[in-house]
């Protein structure tokens, strides 16, 4: 009798463990890609909820966003967009709702080894048909991309040979395809984490030295759709622990 009570007992914590699961829709841009999938698998393993995951420019979004799409966090490649949605009275309020999740690094890369040089020379050399960035409309590392050719006195002679992708996801396979032969992406996109702290998958590539752009602060908001979902509230909590925040370094961004 006794051990038929304690298996019940411990079916009804598993049913009400089902029961207590949820799902939130999570927004991502596309820079972000590889190690929000990571960290997403973590997420349902540790809690039992699910992360349902879209990718794309941070401006679409946005745009979406305001037009009702039902996300319930915004994870932006910058920290514009998110306090412009919480301004506009979208976000969902409460502690630590919004937050800079994540530092990103601007380079210029190709898949040609030996292309792109180390201090990015190769930009005034114009030796190479097309090169990729993101819409500055859309993609903040397109904006910086932007921010870095003014800064060099690039912008105006490298303009004809721009081929832009609406977010960095798309940028990276023009490149990755060979449609460009070189671009700005984000060096998380390019790099291979090791235990030995990550190397370039393949190519060559130039770190844009940061005093070149604004920084690229990726900051994450809790929306008012999510407010109430106690998956989007324990995704919030999980982002900033430990087990992502390694993942997020992982892939070579920076953290607060």
């Amino acid at each position: 009798m006794l051990k038929h009570f304690t298996i019940s007992v411990v079916g009804l914590l598993s049913l009400l463990g089902v029961a207590q699961a949820g799902e939130v829709q999570v927004a991502v841009a596309a820079n972000f890609t590889a190690p929000m999938q990571k960290i997403a698998a973590m997420f349902e393993a540790d809690t039992g909820h699910k992360a349902v995951l879209s990718f794309g420019s941070t401006g679409k979004f946005y745009a979406q966003i305001r037009n009702g799409a039902p996300f319930d966090v915004l994870l932006s490649a910058d920290d514009t967009t998110p306090a412009k949605l919480e301004q506009e009275g979208r976000g969902g309020g409460g502690k630590d709702h919004r937050y800079t999740y994540a530092i990103g690094t601007l380079v210029l890369w190709s898949r040609q080894p030996g292309l792109v040089d180390a201090k990015g020379e190769v930009l005034r050399s114009g030796q190479f048909d097309k090169i990729a960035l993101a819409d500055p409309r859309l993609a903040p590392y397109g904006a910086a991309a932007v921010e870095v050719l003014t800064a060099l006195g690039l912008l105006d002679a490298l303009k004809p040979k721009f081929v832009q992708g609406q977010s960095i996801g798309q940028t990276h396979q023009f490149v990755a395809t060979g449609n460009a032969a070189l671009g700005f992406v984000a060096l998380s996109q390019v790099w291979a984490p090791d235990e030995q702290g990550g190397k370039l998958k393949e190519g060559s590539v130039w770190r844009v030295p940061a005093r070149l752009h604004r920084p690229i602060r990726q900051d994450v908001i809790l929306l008012k759709t999510g407010r109430d979902n106690l998956a989007a509230v324990a995704f919030m909590q999980y982002l900033r622990g430990e087990k992502a925040r390694a993942v997020i370094r992982s892939f070579a961004y920076g953290l607060d």
